[in-house]
């Protein structure tokens, strides 16, 4: 589990994923409908993706967003 606190960290957490299952991002363009500018954002860090797209993306590669509050147990 990896304890993501900004945009950059987000990006690089879904191009690691991405390029672990071996998928372009023309190829996830093509599946999802997103542009591939977006995906690239996204995996950039870019801080004004739409999130509900981010997270929906994430999901579908595998991802889960978990969120918690400091400090109490998991």
């Amino acid at each position: 589990m990896k304890n993501i606190s900004n945009t950059k960290e987000f990006g690089k957490t879904i191009r690691e994923r991405r390029k672990a299952l071996h998928y372009t991002q023309a190829y996830l363009s093509d599946f999802t409908g997103f542009s591939a500018s977006f995906i690239s954002d996204l995996e950039n860090g870019k801080p004004t993706v739409e999130l509900g797209k981010a997270i929906y993306l994430a999901n579908l590669l595998g991802i889960d967003c978990i969120l918690s509050t400091r400090g109490e147990p998991k």
